[in-house]
């Protein structure tokens, strides 16, 4: 099955990229495509402790279920004042 991960602010910065392709067994959970990912762009690993996910439009527990296309979103903690 193959999802996208869609990185925002300083995640997208440091990738040089706004989005990755990754291709999942079935079954897999977003906390397996979080691992795959981190492994992938290990550099990224330090913003996950902070950064928060989503499938598609919705926050989403890392036991949730994936599927085909889904898009994943890895939104790190916004600064600002």
């Amino acid at each position: 099955m193959r999802v996208t991960i869609s990185l925002f602010a300083q995640m997208r910065l440091d990738a040089g990229v706004s989005s990755v392709a990754l291709e999942l067994p079935p079954g897999a959970t977003l906390a397996s495509a979080l691992e795959r990912f981190y492994e992938a762009h290990p550099t990224l690993r330090a913003h996950g402790a902070s950064a928060l996910a989503a499938i598609g439009l919705e926050y989403a527990p890392l036991d949730q279920l994936l599927r085909e296309g889904d898009e994943i979103s890895l939104i790190p903690p916004v600064q600002g004042g």
